[in-house]
């Protein structure tokens, strides 16, 4: 009997193992708007899901980094659905206070943008699997508004 148990949790392992999972991308990181308290960037995500019925999204975590350390984090409950067989674009917004951007003068200072190491968790629910997170990386440069964007 123990037989037959073991040989139905291995058939089952390697069916979940081979199945297909959304895969997801960051496309771009933009300037998105300028406020008297912060700088906010939008971060384009494509996600494509196989399956032919829509999958919830449980929430978006962030976390932008530069120069090692964080500068912004967060996380988005409920963000809404992937289109089923389709490739959904998300906007993460990232808000930046100016206070942070202050204490990064150094690198700002060279070439007025800042090199960030962007980190995405995509958690999505999954029938019958459960929630899974699908985590996300992308290194670049944000450039800083000038007085022409902002005016």
């Amino acid at each position: 009997m123990s037989n037959l148990v073991d040989k139905a949790k291995n058939f089952v392992a390697e069916k979940v193992a081979n199945m297909p999972k959304p895969e997801a991308t960051v496309t771009d990181v933009d300037l998105k708007d300028v406020t008297r308290e912060c700088i906010e960037y939008g971060a384009k995500v494509s996600v494509s899901n196989p399956y032919s019925c829509p999958l919830p999204i449980c929430e978006i975590s962030c976390n932008l980094k530069s120069a090692g350390r964080a500068i912004a984090s967060g996380t988005i409950p409920d963000p809404g659905s992937l289109k089923a067989s389709d490739t959904t674009m998300l906007d993460v917004p990232v808000k930046v206070p100016y206070s942070i951007l202050i204490s990064l003068a150094r690198d700002i200072g060279a070439d007025w943008d800042i090199d960030y190491e962007l980190e995405l968790g995509l958690t999505i629910d999954l029938p019958l699997i459960g929630d899974i997170t699908i985590p996300l990386s992308q290194k670049g440069e944000i450039k800083l508004p000038t007085l022409r964007d902002i005016f």
